[in-house]
């Protein structure tokens, strides 16, 4: 006996029947909005490679034609601000863990904040749910203030940096998806020629992290049989405070201490690209930048979320070059030796002279015109970290779809294989070295007060949103 059964859509419509024709199964709708200070870049193709040939600079044209899918970019580098931002949420998380420690009182309802100076503000619950204000106790003050420190000898107060770490999970699809680590035997070989093993043992490499009671972070990878969906859930902690040490000692025999102690804290930075981060720190930066803009977005239970990451280096040359084989820079044309030429971008024209350009460290944010998709600064301010793992070949170990070359170092690896590809030049650099075009590269645990970052998207289907071309 057949039983018919009808299926309903979430708008209550009957599927079945349709006349004997397959008319699909439709998921629930949503809109996803445009994310918050990017630029959509649309899907296209170009040459990814130097524009030319450059005997002097022994630039050799090796390129390669690849396509893009379409993303989201930050049309600025990310600021000061904003990284303070996930500054403060780590201190608040610790401080929280703190208030429902009852060695601190206890109350695991009260937290509190600062304003951008520093200032107490209205204590609440959770980020949605505002509590009238309440007076805290002692404990909660021993809490509040076991986050800061204070210089001994000039009574300067400031947040801890070795107590901001950042932990966060992360999983590999792309690990787990390969057909070698398919927990079924069977599903790992399409040769019928060939018998399966059952018992066969898979090993796979985990990263995991955690904290010793002297507070040292331990990342380490360890080595184990494959056993289950949660051998590529991996873990890392990060101590995420920027090093305002690297404006001492990326420069010997300069007077750079005002940077090191007011650049990151004081408000006349705000809106300054931020410095001092590793591509370990940026990372983790992208993953918190993931969770907030989940919470803060109605998307439906279980759904896939498309994270925030750092963009990989051919879409960060193909952003910045718009798209375009002849164009060595996010501009058209290639004279910067002109006195016009240094108003193009924040970067060294000659020698020892730096405030040519009206700038002697990095400037604001978008201090210069855009280029044609409306980023700014893609070339000279600070450079950037990409997701890509630097390796000589470059492009050509890639491939043309999307290309990209990730390899995720264990602490145990040479560190040679932790160099991370690093683009655009920054404001200590001449005009060569802020060519789209030119590859360099950074260990992923350095920190340097001209390397900074902006993050990436990749965009999920078809949107409307108004982009660039």
């Amino acid at each position: 006996m057949l039983v018919a059964i009808a299926f309903l859509s979430s708008c209550g419509k009957t599927l079945s029947g349709g006349g004997g024709e397959v008319t699909g199964v439709r998921t629930v709708a949503f809109n996803e909005p445009s994310p918050y200070g990017m630029v959509l870049i649309k899907r296209g193709s170009f040459e990814m490679g130097p524009s030319d040939k450059d005997s002097l600079w022994g630039i050799n044209p090796e390129t390669k034609a690849v396509s893009f899918d379409a993303f989201w970019m930050d049309e600025t580098e990310i600021t000061n601000a904003k990284y303070r931002q996930f500054l403060y949420y780590v201190r608040d998380s610790i401080i929280r863990e703190r208030l429902a420690d009852p060695a601190f009182g206890g109350n695991d309802l009260f937290m509190i904040t600062e304003d951008r100076y520093g200032d107490p503000v209205t204590p609440h619950l959770d980020w949605n749910r505002p509590i009238p204000w309440k007076r805290p106790n002692e404990d909660e003050l021993r809490a509040i203030e076991s986050v800061y420190e204070i210089n001994p000898v000039t009574g300067e107060k400031r947040l801890d940096p070795r107590q901001m770490n950042y932990k966060y999970e992360w999983y590999d699809y792309t690990t787990a998806a390969l057909r070698k680590n398919n927990l079924d035997p069977y599903a790992r070989v399409r040769n019928t020629d060939l018998q399966v093993d059952p018992n066969e043992v898979v090993m796979i490499s985990k990263d995991t992290a955690y904290i010793t009671e002297d507070g040292d972070i331990v990342n380490e990878t360890i080595t184990r049989q494959l056993s289950g969906p949660w051998d590529f859930l991996h873990t890392r902690i990060v101590n995420v405070y920027p090093d305002e040490t690297c404006w001492i000692n990326d420069f010997n025999n300069a007077y750079n201490e005002p940077y090191m102690r007011m650049y990151f804290t004081h408000p006349g930075y705000d809106d300054y690209p931020v410095v001092g981060v590793s591509w370990e720190m940026a990372t983790a930066f992208c993953v918190w930048r993931t969770e907030l803009f989940k919470q803060s977005m109605s998307f439906p239970a279980g759904q896939a979320i498309e994270p925030f990451r750092l963009p990989s280096e051919g879409e960060w040359e193909y952003a910045a070059r718009t798209g375009k084989n002849e164009n060595k820079y996010p501009w058209a044309g290639d004279d910067l030796q002109t006195a016009k030429g240094c108003f193009l971008g924040n970067f060294k024209p000659g020698k020892g002279n730096y405030t040519e350009d009206g700038h002697l460290i990095p400037a604001r944010v978008g201090s210069f015109a855009p280029n044609e998709f409306g980023l700014y600064d893609m070339a000279g301010n600070v450079a950037e970290w990409t997701s890509t793992s630097f390796s000589e070949s470059g492009p050509s170990q890639m491939n043309d779809m999307n290309p990209d070359l990730r390899y995720h170092a264990a602490i145990e690896d040479p560190y040679a294989m932790k160099k991370k590809t690093v683009r655009g030049g920054s404001w200590k650099d001449v005009a060569q070295f802020i060519r789209s075009d030119m590859r360099t590269y950074e260990y992923q645990n350095e920190t340097r007060s001209y390397i900074g970052f902006r993050c990436a998207r990749t965009q999920v289907g078809f949107s409307r949103s108004k982009g660039k071309k």
